[in-house]
């Protein structure tokens, strides 16, 4: 019962800190940190065995393993070979050798120190990617540099896993290196060929199975046998339990049902990832940080400042300009959290001394603290260090896009240039009206510029790229981006440079009605509402309501800003809680009974406007009131459908009933 004792004790601080770090926009993954260096044996020792816990810790870095082998696309390594393995090896590379040799120097066994060095080349791919898809910098120039270089780590952790068994092995000379790593590579090269063979053969018609019977508990059921049979196999086979899921991870990657496999594992993931960097922080002896406070400091900014600069010149070398590498560089100049699942093994397996891993396990921890701040102000601190106007072009694509735009005037622009984006330009063209698109897809530009289209590779974003476009010479932006932050802040560069300008945004559903229509935008066109309107006025005419009628009621529903089909029942559909628009406002039907304190009041004294609820309808006697004035009176009885934010309504329904 000890380890269920232990459990509790670190899953109620886990809630309450990564609350806390939530709060400050801290990465959750300090937050179990702290929990473990505070709950741990160095420090309070509350949580004094955790000899059991590290057993389901490790289960985290396996379930970790098998998410990455899903996310990994053959078809996207091939579309960025150059960045993964020129950018991201070299790096990867360079940064392992000179670190390992550093080690070495100052004391280090060989073996620790290749282990140091691999764990000090590794960046944060959650946080990086987190944090850039906020900024809507994902698809910039610096942004997918960043992606390859993290997608060539992650791999690199594969073989970084399986050399540190064999190092431990081979470190008291009694097996030779050479042999030990020529065994790995016939078991590793044999396991992946069974497990290869096993997914073609067995994989895909497994889950065509399971996904049949309907049954969402079988699912999960079976993704979790599968990852962790092959993790089995891989350690039966004296390699990382981490090896057998990621190639699994890689089979499933070509199914269909690689979404639902990923949304399935990541509860399990999340949870058990928690536990490992609570052990993680249960290693750290804050007595010895204190002690060795300025090594600390000093290999943080060793280790940043030489990262950055490494990537700084890397990126030049590829052919960018100093702008995108010197992002590029801030970005990756961290620490990340496989540099603890590195670590944690070398500790297990003897090759590092805890002294030593002390030290650099604080490093990796205070660069990770520090890398939200530099991916947050990357443009800033890149025009500090390059000096140069654009923050995430080069100068040749805004001469690219000024040239294309050159001779344009009273023309679209039209940002994005996905499947709407492409249907508006076709009309446009049909009525012989002048455009120019922008888009970050190149496979999407190099095919429409085949076509004759007049198609940019640009962040419209980014102010600049919208002057090279001619916005003051413009008569409409048409805005018809995935990213509703990055359409956001499209126009409000546009407002900036053209208040008069018509602008048109495209956006998913009413989450983002609100910021677009402070943001100035002329109008707004919600794709599933429209679809509902549509669907409607079809129904409506075929069911012979006059059609004069059912226009009437399109005007209506778009003059009134769709106010008529914002929100819906959302019955018993998972929200995903990290996706705070998902949390928009839906409707919530009350009955009133006797006794309730609204009843004989009207609706505009019952104070639902300051938690900014609406009375969208009231059922009375079997009859349903759509839109009921603000001079009615409620009777016991009646059913109020709500309109309003959840945490609202629960304080909407409290509030009619008892008045508080």
């Amino acid at each position: 019962m000890e380890i269920l004792q232990d459990i509790v004790i670190l899953l109620t601080a886990s809630v309450i800190v990564v609350a806390v770090f939530r709060r400050l926009a801290l990465p959750p993954v300090i937050g179990y940190l702290f929990v473990g260096v505070a709950l741990g044996p160095s420090a309070s020792g509350v949580v004094s065995d955790a000899l059991n816990i590290p057993l389901l810790a490790e289960f985290g870095v396996v379930f970790l393993l098998f998410t990455i082998g899903l996310e990994f696309s053959l078809p996207q390594l091939r579309t960025m070979r150059w960045t993964v393995l020129g950018l991201g090896g070299a790096q990867v590379l360079i940064t392992s050798v000179l670190a390992a040799v550093a080690a070495w120097y100052l004391g280090a066994s060989w073996p620790g120190a290749v282990v140091i060095g691999g764990a000090l080349a590794l960046s944060s791919t959650a946080i990086v990617i987190k944090q850039l898809t906020e900024q809507a910098e994902i698809h910039s120039r610096h942004g997918r540099k960043a992606l390859g270089v993290l997608l060539f780590q992650d791999l690199a952790v594969v073989p970084l896993l399986i050399l540190i068994p064999i190092l431990a092995n081979t470190s008291d000379g009694s097996i030779p290196l050479a042999q030990a790593l020529a065994l790995a590579l016939v078991k590793g090269v044999g396991v992946f060929l069974l497990i290869i063979w096993l997914g073609r053969r067995a994989l895909r018609p497994l889950f065509h199975e399971v996904a049949a019977a309907r049954s969402n508990e079988l699912f999960t059921l079976a993704v979790l046998l599968v990852a962790l049979l092959a993790a089995w196999m891989t350690q039966l086979a004296g390699l990382s339990l981490a090896l057998g899921a990621f190639l699994t991870g890689i089979m499933l990657s070509e199914t269909e049902y690689r979404h639902q496999i990923e949304a399935d594992i990541r509860p399990f993931r999340d949870v058990l990832l928690g536990l490992f960097f609570i052990t993680v922080g249960m290693l750290l002896d804050p007595r010895d940080l204190l002690d060795n406070w300025h090594w600390v400091l000093l290999l943080v900014t060793a280790l940043m400042l030489f990262k950055a600069v490494l990537i700084y010149v890397l990126v030049l070398v590829s052919g960018d300009d100093s702008r995108v590498a010197a992002r590029t560089g801030a970005i990756l100049a961290g620490g990340g959290e496989f540099g603890f699942a590195v670590l944690s093994l070398a500790l297990a397996s003897h090759l590092i001394q805890p002294a030593v891993s002390q030290i650099v396990l604080a490093t990796i921890i205070l660069s990770m603290i520090i890398t939200p701040l530099l991916v947050r102000h990357n443009g800033l601190l890149a025009q500090h260090i390059a000096n140069i106007g654009l923050a995430t072009h080069g100068s040749g694509t805004v001469q690219a896009i000024a040239q294309s735009a050159h001779e344009l005037r009273n023309h679209v622009i039209i940002c994005g240039y996905g499947r709407t984006g492409q249907n508006v330009a076709r009309f446009l063209e049909r009525e012989g009206f002048a455009y120019l698109a922008l888009d970050l897809d190149p496979a999407r530009i190099r095919q429409a510029r085949i076509a004759g289209e007049p198609v940019n590779f640009g962040d419209a974003a980014q102010h600049t790229i919208l002057e090279a476009a001619g916005l003051k010479r413009a008569r409409m932006v048409v805005i018809s981006l995935d990213n509703p932050a990055a359409a956001l802040k499209v126009m409000q560069h546009t407002r900036e440079q053209r208040p008069d300008l018509p602008v048109l945004v495209r956006t998913r559903d009413d989450t983002w009605l609100e910021h677009f229509e402070q943001s100035g935008a002329t109008a707004i066109v919600p794709e599933i509402l429209e679809a509902s309107l549509m669907l409607a006025s079809h129904t409506l005419a075929l069911l012979e309501v006059p059609l004069s009628r059912v226009f009437r009621y399109v005007r209506e529903v778009r003059s009134d800003r769709y106010r008529l089909l914002r929100g819906y029942f959302h019955g018993e559909e998972r929200l995903d809680l990290e996706q705070g628009e998902r949390f928009h406002e839906q409707l919530h039907a009350m009955a009133l009974p006797h006794g309730a304190y609204a009843i004989g009041k009207r609706i505009t004294d019952t104070g639902l406007e300051e938690i900014d609820v609406t009375i969208t309808a009231i059922r009375r006697g079997g009859i349903r009131g759509p839109q009921p004035e603000p001079d009615t009176r409620l009777l016991a009885g009646d059913v109020l459908v709500l309109y309003g934010a959840p945490e609202n309504l629960e304080k909407a329904e409290a509030l009619l009933l008892t008045g508080i």
